[in-house]
């Protein structure tokens, strides 16, 4: 089942976020979110099985790996003894396709029926989530194509049971798309919406090698690349413009002062782009960028600290060696 977002014209926020982007003075920039169509989606997917981006498979291992421990300690955070008799509401930001959280969804599973809710702005990742885990008799799934927090908000307000407990998943590092204050500010607003006595299991990428880094955000085979200029085709696609893609080229760059990697798009020529929709003629330097994205990568104590702040305590965290990335059990207090 699959809960449609309700919202005025989606056409307009994305020509309205594009424009205030390529007119920011200083550095042009584009929310991330809009990498994310159904072309952007799908290269996503491919980009998470290149032997170079490690941090899809860490997480998966952890997952796969400690799933029964999860969710064994869901129940030491209870308020009470009536919540243990009911099922656990999963809420997921984020959900992609729903090939990892089959580990933590079957483990529940084994223990009672649970309802999960996925979250996702993109309705064909939506979709793939619902075919990839209908085979789980145990599980009931309902879709919401929503941003994030509006989607947890319907979750918690409308969907959730009296006492029933509800864990958040926010998997894969997506939290690294948000500068560090940016970040706690939407960890606070998660709190915020939650009820004491409700988990957050957050996905985090730690730091690592400046090479390996830029190897998995500027691979080989130019599937990174084609993820980040699919963002000017959908431009193209959806708000009249005319952007040359031949005239635009990835480009990743760590930040180390912030302790980050951005992508961006950089013309490689002047040259003056018109965004119909948007009501724009936008001009570009040769050498000018546009940044499309940031991946903020942290230290096992940061992200504590980061619980701390947004209004949690750590309950237990998981570290993956191979690729180092933690999973941490957050419980709202």
């Amino acid at each position: 089942m699959l809960v449609h977002a309700i919202t005025s014209d989606l056409t307009y926020e994305f020509a309205s976020d594009v424009h205030a982007g390529l007119t920011r003075p200083g550095q042009k920039e584009l929310p991330s979110k809009y990498l994310y169509d159904d072309v952007g989606s799908a290269l996503f997917e491919v980009i998470s099985r290149l032997p170079e981006y490690g941090l899809t498979r860490a997480d998966e291992r952890l997952l796969q790996r400690h799933a029964s421990e999860i969710v064994d300690r869901l129940d030491t955070d209870r308020l009470d003894l009536d919540r243990l008799a009911m099922p656990v509401a999963v809420a997921e930001l984020g959900s992609g396709t729903g090939k990892k959280t089959r580990w933590l969804l079957e483990a529940l599973g084994r223990r009672q029926s649970t309802f999960y809710y996925p979250v996702e702005i993109s309705r064909s990742a939506l979709a793939m989530c619902e075919r990839e885990l209908s085979d789980l008799d145990s599980i009931s799934i309902v879709g919401f194509e929503r941003e994030y927090l509006d989607g947890l908000l319907q979750v918690a307000t409308a969907y959730r049971k009296y006492g029933q407990q509800l864990l958040v998943l926010f998997l894969g590092s997506t939290i690294g798309n948000f500068d560090r204050p940016a970040g706690v500010r939407f960890l606070a607003e998660v709190r915020r919406i939650l009820e004491p006595g409700d988990a957050l299991l957050l996905g985090t990428d730690l730091e690592k090698p400046s090479t390996q880094l830029l190897e998995a955000y500027d691979d080989e085979l130019g599937v990174t690349a084609a993820f980040n200029l699919n963002l000017l085709a959908r431009i193209n696609r959806e708000l009249d413009a005319d952007f040359d893609l031949g005239q635009f080229s990835h480009v990743a760059t760590i930040n180390h002062e912030a302790r980050r990697v951005e992508m961006h798009l950089r013309s490689n020529r002047r040259q003056t782009v018109s965004v119909a929709a948007a009501e724009l003629d936008i001009e570009f330097l040769q050498g000018e960028t546009i940044w499309t994205e940031s991946s903020h990568k942290y230290s096992t104590k940061e992200i504590l600290q980061m619980a701390r702040d947004a209004g949690f305590r750590c309950d237990a965290q998981w570290i993956d060696e191979e690729w180092p990335f933690a999973e941490s059990l957050l419980i709202a207090e």
